[in-house]
């Protein structure tokens, strides 16, 4: 963080702890990029009439939450992956979520023990394979470690988050001996080292490279609306119905908590319920191409291009557990080598 960034942050911070708790006002601390929530928090507020003070963040935010204490001027905490908001529910900075609408809409593996985190939006991590070259159109992750696939594989670094996510799930389900073969696995059927992006795995795919790969499905919509040669790396790849042989599709999510001392815990759980509902889910997904977590919006961008997902049913907080173990074992077989 620049000077110039850490004194706007510290005068934000100050303005807000100035203010009184309103009760037509909710704070929002969030690590997601403005273009993508600001259409719903003008919605909501536009609906609702209770204001949202939104303080942006690239990093930090359970540490600030936590430094700021019973003084901490954060009602709602918005971030974006399972780790960081399991992390702040570990660190006591947040609070249970009371709500009938939350308890309907969200299935309980997607919501934090205690309630303490309930998911928003979902992306799903999924098989691409090169459209020309490949044919199949399903696979269960556990072939990825197939050698049929030697030298064709491309992926990003393992202990990226994404990645790390999804080898804590396998982890959840297999437990570390069979986890470490499939990686091992998974590292043998490489085509070059473990690196890059997900849009470069597409890229890969499409020059003949590798013909199978990893990929964020947000990704895959993106890609999809480019304007340059991204368009082409798209129309290269197909995306694979992907799952667990026991179980469904890999999700990561964006996910909401209260923070333990929020100040405006009623129109905290408000600003929640409202981006559950089917207006602002259809907002706040598709303006980055993930899937809803109400299940009554059927016709999200995400499922237009990509189907139906089945996630899996390992509870979000258990893939969380198992991050640092599936981390270790990443480094043990030299999966980034």
């Amino acid at each position: 963080m620049t000077p110039t960034t850490r004194l706007c942050a510290l005068a934000l911070t100050s303005s807000l702890m100035a203010v009184p708790a309103l009760a037509q006002s909710v704070n929002l601390y969030t690590t997601r990029e403005p273009g993508l929530l600001n259409p719903v928090l003008e919605s909501f507020t536009k609906d609702t009439g209770i204001k949202v003070n939104a303080v942006f963040l690239k990093d930090g935010l359970q540490e600030r939450v936590k430094a700021e204490g019973s003084n901490s001027p954060a009602d709602v905490m918005l971030m974006v992956d399972v780790g960081q908001i399991d992390a702040a529910a570990a660190a006591g900075v947040t609070q249970p979520v009371s709500s009938a609408t939350v308890d309907k809409i969200v299935p309980k593996q997607l919501r934090g023990a205690d309630n303490n985190w309930v998911t928003l939006t979902q992306r799903a991590r999924v098989v691409i394979v090169s459209k020309e070259r490949v044919k199949q159109d399903s696979i269960g992750y556990e072939d990825l470690a197939d050698p049929k696939w030697k030298g064709k594989l491309c992926i990003r670094a393992g202990q990226h988050p994404y990645n790390n996510a999804f080898f804590a799930a396998y982890l959840a389900h297999y437990g570390a001996e069979k986890t470490e073969a499939f990686l091992k696995g998974v590292k043998a059927n490489t085509a070059r080292k473990p690196g890059g992006g997900d849009r470069e795995v597409a890229r890969d795919i499409q020059s003949g490279q590798c013909d199978i790969g990893l990929i964020n499905t947000y990704y895959i919509g993106l890609m999809s609306q480019a304007k340059n040669e991204q368009k082409g790396w798209y129309d290269a790849i197909k995306p694979l119905k992907s799952s667990f042989k026991d179980g469904g599709t890999h999700v990561n999510v964006s996910a909401a908590a209260i923070a333990k001392h929020a100040p405006n815990k009623e129109n905290a759980v408000k600003l929640i319920e409202y981006m559950l509902s089917e207006k602002a889910q259809t907002l706040y997904a598709d303006g980055n191409f993930e899937f809803p977590v109400n299940p009554d919006v059927k016709e999200s961008a995400a499922v237009k291009l990509l189907g139906t997902i089945t996630p899996d049913r390992i509870p979000l907080s258990d893939i969380a557990k198992n991050r640092k173990a599936a981390a270790d074992l990443v480094d043990k077989v030299g999966f980034d080598n």
